[in-house]
């Protein structure tokens, strides 16, 4: 059949995870930043999409390909690590400690980050013709979403940063179900299908994306955003990541691993 039962794909996500942490440094880095660099393509797609046709939902519609694709090459990304890795410990496999699972979330980190950085410098090297000339219509899109995403969170203080912390939440919690999705086919077209309706979803609701922001806002600031590195990280990455951690990790994997693999007692009847 194409389709695994959930008992089936869930001690997939076990196996998965218990598999990441056990992967080489070089392996689980250059897997990494190929998903960041893969995604930020995937970002900037997305942005002309919506500039091109002036409808956001187009650039949502499009958006997923990008996961589809790193998904498919067996590149990794922090929200999907977040939810994976964590499993493998409960279940008790061997070898695997908070330690080695917080090793592996760092490398997966610096890996994404420095991918989506890359994708940044080159997308905004284009964009300004080697920083010759003001952002084209894009360039500037992707500043005034940087210029948005901190500072209009801020202006709201500690309700500005929960609330961008909840969208972190929302987000992983559908990126992951995307995870899982490509889980149950063991088709490709069922992969991508199962994969991108949730992908499209959070796109379209803007939620926040830990790796698509490590491309976002570098890239805006690189093209004249006005906000710091330092609203950055305080106004976005950080509630971001852990949003991402927490949604992603509640909502999917424990839900699914509690009620799937650790089931509840049947109740007799004698």
């Amino acid at each position: 059949m194409a389709y695994l039962a959930p008992a089936e794909f869930v001690t997939k996500m076990v196996d998965a995870g218990e598999a990441k942490i056990y992967m080489a440094t070089r392996d689980a880095l250059i897997r990494a930043y190929m998903a960041g660099a893969i995604l930020a393509l995937a970002a900037v797609f997305a942005v002309t999409a919506t500039v091109m046709t002036g409808q956001p939902l187009v650039g949502a519609i499009l958006f997923p390909v990008g996961f589809c694709m790193l998904y498919l090459l067996g590149f990794d990304l922090l929200t999907g690590v977040f939810v994976l890795t964590p499993l493998a410990w409960l279940d008790k496999r061997p070898g695997v400690t908070i330690g080695a699972i917080l090793k592996n979330w760092g490398i997966v980190f610096i890996g994404n980050f420095l991918g989506a950085l890359t994708v940044a410098f080159m997308m905004a090297f284009v964009f300004t013709y080697g920083f010759s000339t003001e952002p084209n219509e894009i360039g500037q899109k992707i500043g005034h979403i940087g210029e948005a995403r901190t500072l209009g969170y801020a202006q709201y203080g500690l309700a500005g940063w929960l609330t961008i912390f909840m969208r972190g939440m929302l987000c992983n919690w559908m990126v992951s179900t995307g995870v899982v999705g490509a889980m149950i086919s063991t088709t490709v077209s069922g992969k991508v299908i199962a994969m991108w309706m949730p992908i499209m979803l959070f796109f379209a609701m803007t939620f926040e994306h830990s790796v698509v922001n490590m491309f976002l806002f570098p890239s805006g600031l690189m093209m004249g955003g006005n906000f710091s590195i330092l609203d950055y990280f305080i106004w976005n990455e950080i509630p971001v990541v852990l949003g991402n951690l927490v949604g992603g990790l509640a909502f999917t994997g424990l839900t699914l691993y509690t009620t799937h693999v650790r089931t509840a007692p049947k109740r007799s009847f004698n």
